[in-house]
C-alpha cells in the first residue's frame, strides 16, 4: 500500500512538471510493485494518469492557457486509434509488451536528454510570439488562437492518433508523444504545451479506463489507492513547477526512463 502511495505520488509530480511521462512509468513500476502483469496494471495506470491529467488541464484551462480546439482534435482522433491499439495488446504476449515498454522509456529518455540542451524550449515564460517559422501551427498574435491550416490539422491528428494508439497497446497517456509534437509542431509556450497535453490525455485515457471497467479486469483497491495519490503530486507539482528549471527536470526525468527501460530489460529478457 505505502509503495502504491508512493508512486502515485511521483507520477503526479512528474505529470505537473513535465506534461508526459507520467503513464509511461505509471505501468511499469506498478509491473515491479504490485507483481501483476502489463494488460492488468494499464488501467490501473491510465485511471490515474487521466484524473491526474483532468486536474492538471482545468487548472490550465482556467488560465487561459490550454487551446482546447486543438486538444479535442487531438483527443478525438485519439479515441478512435485507442481500441486498435487495446486489441493488439490482448493479442500480445506479455514479454513482447514489456520489451516494447522499454523501448518506449529509451526513446523517452533520449529525447529528454537531447530537449534539456535546447535553449529555446527551456524558457519557461517565452513570448507567446517567439519566431518559428517552419512551425505548422502558428497562433495569431491579435487573438492568440492557432492560424488553422491543413499542414497544422494533419501534424495534431498525426500527433493525437499515435498517442491513441499507444495508449491503448500499453496503457500510457501519451503525453510522451504530444509534448514533442507540439514542440515541434506549434509555437506555444511551454506552459500551454503542457496543460494541452494534459488535456488530450484525459481525453483518450478515458476509453481505456471504462472499457476494463466493463470487462471486470480493474483491480479497484490499486486503481484507488494510486489515483489518489497521483492527484495529490499533481496538486504539489503544480505549486512549484514554476520555481524549478526546466533543463534539470528533463535530466532527472530522462534518468528516471533509463533506469526503468533497464529494469524492464532485464524482467523481460532474464
Amino acid at each position: 500500500m505505502i509503495g502504491t502511495l508512493a508512486l502515485g505520488l511521483l507520477v503526479g509530480l512528474v505529470m505537473a512538471l513535465t506534461g508526459a511521462g507520467g503513464g509511461v512509468l505509471a505501468v511499469p513500476l506498478l509491473v515491479f510493485t504490485t507483481g501483476l502483469a502489463v494488460q492488468e496494471v494499464s488501467p490501473i495506470g491510465l485511471l490515474a494518469v487521466g484524473l491526474a491529467a483532468t486536474l492538471g488541464a482545468a487548472l490550465g484551462l482556467r488560465a487561459g492557457q490550454v487551446r482546447y480546439k486543438a486538444a479535442m482534435l487531438m483527443g478525438f482522433v485519439g479515441l478512435l486509434l485507442s481500441p486498435l491499439g487495446f486489441w493488439v495488446a490482448q493479442r500480445v504476449d506479455t514479454k513482447v509488451l514489456g520489451l516494447a515498454f522499454a523501448a518506449v522509456l529509451l526513446w523517452v529518455a533520449f529525447n529528454a536528454f537531447r530537449s534539456s540542451g535546447n535553449s529555446e524550449l527551456n524558457v519557461i515564460d517565452a513570448p507567446p510570439d517567439a519566431e518559428k517559422s517552419k512551425c505548422p501551427c502558428i497562433r495569431n498574435p491579435v487573438t492568440g488562437r492557432f492560424i488553422w491550416t491543413w499542414p497544422c490539422a494533419r501534424a495534431l491528428i498525426f500527433s493525437g492518433a499515435t498517442a491513441g494508439f499507444l495508449s491503448g497497446l500499453l496503457g500510457v497517456g501519451g503525453g510522451f508523444v504530444l509534448v514533442p509534437a507540439l514542440q515541434r509542431f506549434t509555437n506555444l509556450t511551454v506552459q500551454s504545451i503542457t496543460v494541452t497535453s494534459l488535456a488530450v490525455i484525459a481525453i483518450v485515457s478515458s476509453f481505456g479506463v471504462l472499457n476494463s471497467m466493463n470487462a471486470g479486469a480493474f483491480n479497484y483497491e490499486i486503481g484507488i489507492t494510486f489515483s489518489a495519490a497521483a492527484l495529490t503530486g499533481m496538486l504539489g507539482g503544480r505549486l512549484v513547477s514554476d520555481k524549478l528549471p526546466t533543463p534539470h527536470l528533463k535530466k532527472a526525468f530522462g534518468a528516471m526512463c533509463l533506469v526503468v527501460a533497464g529494469l524492464m530489460l532485464i524482467k523481460n529478457l532474464a
